[in-house]
């Protein structure tokens, strides 16, 4: 018999036309309560489902200001925590997500083999055909790039929201500091790595109807750039140099210590050879060279460390323990 809880969580923002039908979808053998999150949606998507749900399990949550996806979700996560769940699934409104198989996203919490679990919808190519071809692009793009600022390499699909979380590191989390909007999985990866928790993927089909996307990439690529890049810096540092000095460390060092040397002499030979019209000697461009290109080896031998320094030993306990 299950002994432990399990949370839904539904941020709602112009979803009214779903939100029924996602929630009668939640089985009440996996799911024992449901957050709808109202993020100050025009359309009123909370009090419409007051007025027409009348699942014992539905909790409304209403924001005074629109506060994102990631906001919603927060309020969520913190509502779930005070009824002690010990899992919190997080469900888009818009019916995009296959919640048929929240029993397997929760499976690896359940047997203590990950911490959090995601959805991975670049797994099967056929589905991927299926897929809006901007926001195939976008979501490749970004997932070489969240790799190396979460490092978390293995996770192929970084912006998908279709989520399941132990309490036991929900816990953790500093909601405060956790971006509120559509960076919010993104920099959930980020903020995991910083606890050393196990992630885990299920592959998954997606649901593309009469949605209306929120998510802008034009508009989003350059703010995740940068805060991809700010939370890669704060993850290196963090891990080699504050928490840890290991070979990693080095390497980082005399790579970029190299690269440096190389790309400092390089760039006042060439400058010289351009303000006097003298031709660069052989023996200067390879002195120029050879750090860049033994440090460049150096960080990729860094990059190697990293991927094999992967969180592998969850935090979590296996609740099916609890049980016995």
């Amino acid at each position: 018999m299950k002994t432990y809880k399990t949370a839904a969580v539904i941020p709602c923002y112009k979803v009214k036309n779903h939100i029924i039908d996602v929630i009668a979808g939640l089985s009440p053998q996996i799911i024992d309560l449901i957050l709808v999150v109202d993020d100050k949606c025009p359309e009123q998507t909370g009090l419409y489902v007051e007025k027409n749900c009348v699942d014992p399990r539905v909790k409304i949550i209403y924001h005074r200001f629109n506060q994102g996806v990631g906001g919603a979700v927060v309020s969520g996560y913190k509502a779930a925590l005070d009824e002690k769940c010990s899992i919190v699934v997080k469900v888009d409104g818009d019916g995009q997500m296959p919640i048929k198989i929240i029993e397997e996203l929760i499976s690896p919490i359940i047997t203590g083999k990950a911490d959090y679990v995601k959805g991975n919808r670049f797994f099967n190519i056929d589905d991927l055909l299926k897929m809006p071809k901007i926001r195939l692009l976008g979501n490749s793009i970004l997932s070489f790039i969240s790799k190396m600022s979460s490092g978390y390499w293995d996770i192929m699909d970084p912006t998908n929201g279709f989520t399941a979380i132990s309490s036991a590191v929900l816990e953790k989390l500093p909601f405060d500091k956790i971006s509120k909007r559509y960076f919010f999985e993104s920099d959930m990866l980020f903020r995991l790595n910083t606890y050393r928790a196990v992630i885990a993927e299920i592959p998954h089909q997606s649901i593309y109807e009469d949605e209306e996307s929120n998510l802008k990439i034009k508009k989003i690529i350059i703010p995740f750039l940068y805060k991809y890049s700010r939370n890669f810096v704060k993850r290196i540092f963090y891990t080699y140099f504050i928490r840890n000095f290991n070979v990693g460390s080095v390497e980082i060092i005399v790579g970029c210590f190299l690269v440096l040397i190389g790309l400092v002499l390089g760039g006042n030979y060439w400058t010289k050879s351009i303000l006097l019209d003298i031709p660069a000697t052989s023996g200067q461009v390879m002195l120029s060279a050879l750090p860049l290109i033994l440090g460049f080896q150096s960080l990729l031998a860094a990059m190697q460390y990293d991927v094999n320094n992967t969180p592998k030993q969850p935090i979590s306990k296996s609740l099916l323990k609890k049980n016995d």
